[in-house]
């Protein structure tokens, strides 16, 4: 049975081989301290059903705060969590493939509506610049 909100919804999708292991990436993702460095200040644990929140500088129209919960932990694979915020009901999920000398990270960011489409183009812009800043925080050579 489909289900038509979902045909109706916008993914936007990011996927980048990085010269690290699976193992240190993982880490990147799932350690608020280090989650903090390239993403935003946290309270995240990666365990499912955790509630949590990721904190920006408040903005006008908008308090900084991204309400979360963790919906799937898959050590060193697949790393999911809501992501609520200005309105957006929306999940990211983070899946993660060994490759010859490094890593495949796929992000999708999943449940935008048709009348979203700022809060796309925000994420789009966004979620670019948090890879760049999650490759300067790896560091840019192989382990």
């Amino acid at each position: 049975m489909s289900n038509p909100a979902a045909e109706t919804t916008r993914t936007l999708v990011i996927e980048r081989v990085f010269p690290h292991s699976p193992e240190k990436l993982w880490r990147a993702l799932t350690e608020s301290p280090l989650l903090a460095q390239w993403l935003l200040n946290n309270d995240f644990e990666p365990v499912v059903g955790r509630k949590f929140q990721f904190r920006s500088e408040p903005v006008p129209n908008w308090n900084g705060l991204v309400d979360c919960e963790v919906l799937v932990v898959d050590p060193l694979k697949q790393l999911s969590y809501s992501w609520g915020a200005l309105g957006l009901d929306s999940v990211v999920l983070w899946t993660l493939t060994p490759t010859e000398g490094g890593t495949h990270v796929r992000m999708e960011h999943s449940g935008f509506r048709p009348d979203q489409q700022q809060a796309y183009g925000g994420a789009k812009y966004g979620w670019q610049k948090f890879f760049d800043k999650l490759e300067r925080v790896l560091g840019g050579g192989q382990e």
